[in-house]
């Protein structure tokens, strides 16, 4: 097949931007011909297969969900507060793009709005991929946005969804869609694998030795400076670690995590950035929680630091479409704790079928409940050997069988027809 991959974002960070060139690099690898158009700067720094790269010209307009800083934009704005005249001229300019790579088999156009508007006006058969992020941040509410969004999806040949919770917000939020199909999005079972704690720590410290210098922390998209000898020192001697890696927002629930690790006999690595850092850092002082915070750190880090930890938690109090995060967690053979919603609980639900019925419970805690989560964190962080060496197979073992990139590319593609 020939497929055209739209995407108006980036290739790194976000889960939006992972499950773009995961894609395009699992169906590269099938043998299909694809075509990736994004406004990532330097695609090249991505494995996305033998896929062709695309940035269309925008401007520098651009319209997203959650504000942060993109390169090359000067305007950058939430989707709610742009015209529709903006967004129209924005739509247009990226279908005007798509077309020139047509014909095409199938246009698979990431978000509800906009890639919805992008994959009809490309006149082409196109699906939608729904990620969540535009329908619970820019759609709900707005009763202009929900009737644009329905009516796109309504020319879609199918609207893809990561877990039943996003198919009810797609309900709530644009109404009754016909050729919805619930897939989740995967993990790269490739990158993220178990690995001996004293090899995965020496992999670790060679990955933060080689980051760039960042002098005084200054920015805070990078990773602090001085990783490597902070890391070695933390992770010194036997202390159980807790691993948290995600945005430093409210809506996270890293506080949740921090009051849970007060009392425990276990170090927490929380990895990430956002404008609740200081506050973190402080309520972990006060708490007397042994906490060390890295900045963000790219998978590359990521990988060894799961692999050697002996928990992750993804405390979320707001809706997530899905548990990336905790899927490759578990792919590493590091046990998720999720916060038992959403996309969250779903994730849960697929640890649960592998673990021993005993062990069940530890994979997440009631959302918000520190003191639930405090006792989760303890019964699995006290476990005998073989019961802990059992849950890091379980984990891996429903990463491979239900989260495998490859498997999801597929699975994709049969769908759409």
């Amino acid at each position: 097949m020939r497929v055209v991959l739209w995407h108006g974002y980036l290739l790194g960070g976000t889960g939006s931007n992972v499950y773009t060139r995961q894609l395009a690099r699992e169906w590269a690898r099938a043998g299909h011909d694809v075509v990736v158009l994004s406004q990532e700067a330097h695609p090249e720094a991505y494995d996305l297969g033998s896929a062709a790269t695309v940035r269309p010209d925008v401007g520098g307009f651009l319209p997203v969900f959650v504000l942060d800083r993109y390169e090359g934009f000067h305007d950058v704005r939430r989707v709610p507060d742009c015209s529709r005249a903006e967004l129209d001229a924005w739509v247009d300019a990226n279908a005007a793009a798509v077309r020139a790579q047509l014909p095409a088999d199938l246009v698979f156009a990431n978000h509800v709005l906009l890639g919805g508007p992008v994959g009809q006006a490309s006149g082409a058969p196109f699906a939608v991929k729904a990620h969540g992020s535009e329908l619970e941040y820019a759609i709900r509410g707005n009763a202009e946005l929900a009737t644009w969004g329905a009516d796109a999806l309504a020319g879609a040949v199918a609207t893809f969804v990561g877990s039943y919770h996003i198919r009810r917000v797609v309900e709530e939020v644009c109404g009754h869609v016909a050729c919805v199909h619930e897939v989740p999005p995967g993990v790269d079972i490739e990158e993220w694998l178990p690995k001996a704690r004293d090899a995965a720590l020496a992999s670790l410290l060679e990955q933060a030795a080689a980051d760039p210098p960042n002098p005084g922390n200054a920015n805070e998209r990078l990773a602090d400076d001085g990783n490597e000898e902070r890391l070695r020192t933390f992770l010194a001697g036997d202390a159980p670690v807790v691993v948290y890696f995600g945005k430093l927002i409210p809506q996270k629930g890293v506080h949740i995590l921090l009051e849970a690790l007060a009392g425990l006999d276990a170090s927490a690595v929380v990895v990430g950035f956002g404008p609740e850092r200081a506050a973190l850092e402080a309520q972990a002082a006060s708490l007397g929680v042994r906490a060390l915070f890295t900045g963000p750190l790219e998978h590359r880090h990521l990988r060894h630091l799961l692999a050697l930890a002996d928990a992750c938690v993804v405390p979320s109090v707001f809706p997530e479409a899905f548990g990336m995060v905790a899927a490759e967690a578990a792919a590493a053979g590091c046990p998720p704790i999720v916060a038992l919603h959403s996309g969250l609980a779903e994730v849960a639900a697929g640890l649960e079928e592998e673990y021993p019925a005993a062990l069940r419970e530890l994979a997440g805690f009631p959302t918000g409940d520190a003191l639930a989560l405090r006792d989760r964190l303890a019964r699995l962080l006290a476990l005998p050997d073989a019961d802990c060496e059992t849950v890091r197979a379980s984990a891996r073992r429903a990463a491979e069988e239900r989260w495998s990139w490859a498997g999801i590319a597929r699975r994709l593609l049969d769908l759409a027809g």
